[in-house]
């Protein structure tokens, strides 16, 4: 039996899959993020610790009788500092070595693909593309909320609190965003916006949680977040693009382009995203993902034992 784990900014997700790809147990916590804080490595090792008790339980095994285990993490590889800590804490939580750490885009790719050639573009807190063609492997975006994450959660959220201030100002048309905000964030006026979103320091996960109002005003009829949400699909196709040319495909080649991460389960974003990639003058081969991310992590145990793999039945995220 093999464990997966897909660690990520909002939350971390558990699964057990046997060999013959059937999902013996899953389970989901919060973030691993090692960058959370300044305790963030004690997190991600209480997080996992209790994640890979419950999940074992529910599958029934005790973890020292898993084969393999492949932990895709947030910041590994971004950091030497926290890709050397990460790549030892699962020895001391298992209690074995059969087991390998990584960026959790890779579990995006496995789970979306199937462990096929082509790209997975991420949209969930933060945003980045990874894709793998002929044994080359490439990665865009991912580079962080401050200046980079273009089409993530994140991102959406700041510029509908943008389009707020705007509007409040008068400098853009009034829609229904500002109502929808006023009444989300309990602001008693709309300069409370400082107190809740600057001053109230809310962390990442909770801002962009903000993106969920995009969508709500998008849903009654504001254009102005419609055209928000447009351009995060475009920016979105635009990872997958880069990837595709860091791949080095051939003009002609079709090249599989799939998805994983909340933002894409907005039916606006996803359409403007295939709509973006049909625009492009190469080809894509656009396929909704054949599993999840978590199922990605443990197909890529499954691998690391040297197992057949079968994506199997799709798990939760």
């Amino acid at each position: 039996m093999y464990l997966g784990v897909d660690g990520g900014g909002t939350k971390t997700a558990f699964a057990i899959v046997d060999a013959s790809g059937t999902v013996l147990g899953t389970v989901t916590r919060p973030s691993t993020s090692p960058a959370l804080g300044d305790h963030g490595m004690d997190t991600a090792r209480s997080v996992l610790h209790d994640g890979i008790r419950a999940v074992c339980e529910q599958a029934g095994i005790d973890a020292e009788r898993l084969e393999s285990a492949y932990f895709g993490l947030p910041q590994h590889g971004e950091s030497p500092r926290l890709t050397e800590a990460l790549d030892a804490l699962p020895r001391e939580l298992l209690g074995h070595d059969r087991y390998a750490v990584g960026n959790d885009m890779m579990c995006g790719w496995a789970g979306s693909l199937g462990l096929a050639d082509g790209i997975n573009v991420i949209s969930g807190t933060g945003s980045m593309a990874y894709g793998v063609l002929r044994g080359r492997d490439e990665r865009t975006g991912g580079w962080g909320e401050l200046f980079g994450d273009e089409g993530s959660a994140y991102w959406i959220a700041v510029q509908g609190l943008n389009l707020f201030t705007r509007m409040s100002d008068g400098r853009a048309p009034r829609g229904p965003l500002h109502t929808v905000l006023r009444h989300r964030l309990q602001l008693d006026s709309d300069l409370d916006l400082v107190d809740v979103m600057l001053l109230g320091r809310p962390d990442r996960t909770a801002v962009a949680a903000v993106s969920r109002y995009v969508s709500e005003a998008a849903a009654e009829g504001d254009e102005q977040c419609l055209r928000i949400l447009t351009r995060a699909g475009e920016e979105l196709a635009a990872l997958a693009r880069a990837a595709r040319h860091a791949l080095a495909a051939a003009p002609e080649e079709a090249v599989p382009v799939s998805w994983s991460g909340g933002v894409f389960t907005e039916d606006r974003v996803r359409e403007a995203f295939t709509d973006a990639l049909a625009s492009f003058p190469e080809p894509y081969d656009t396929r909704p993902p054949l599993g999840t991310p978590v199922v990605g992590a443990a197909l890529l145990a499954a691998r690391l034992a040297g197992e057949p793999v079968v994506p199997g039945r799709p798990g939760t995220d």
